[in-house]
């Protein structure tokens, strides 16, 4: 066996150096975790963004859904009342046309009608 001194024990230097090194990894750290919370803030960001777009063209073509869906039943109604002779008179009259029996009396100082037809407003199907 052999007399070997025992291992040196480490300077005090190097657990100087190691206590030296903390504060740059605490500074990478920092950097790092700070890059994560700049991501996440955008993510966020993006993600509320994304949500009240998408909500709002949600709404947009709901309303133009029920607008059309209101534009299908009146054709339907006036399909249906294509037949009916009363509807039929009603808008005769409002192009102008009169009965055999009736006789037209213009008034000389009503005003023209503004479009050929525009005796009447706009009429709903019953």
């Amino acid at each position: 066996m052999t007399d070997a001194p025992p291992p040196p024990r480490p300077a005090r230097r190097a657990w100087w150096r190691r206590v030296q090194r903390l504060p740059l990894s605490m500074m990478v750290a920092s950097v790092l975790a700070a890059l994560g919370i700049v991501q996440m803030s955008f993510q966020l960001g993006h993600m509320v963004y994304r949500s009240v777009t998408w909500s709002a063209e949600t709404r947009q073509t709901l309303a133009r859904v029920a607008a059309l869906e209101q534009d299908r039943q009146v054709l339907q109604d006036a399909i249906r009342a294509a037949n009916d002779p009363a509807y039929l008179e009603q808008l005769a009259r409002c192009e102008g046309y009169v009965g055999k029996t009736e006789k037209v009396i213009v008034s000389s100082t009503a005003p023209p009608p503004r479009f050929p037809g525009d005796n009447c407003k706009a009429l709903r199907v019953p």
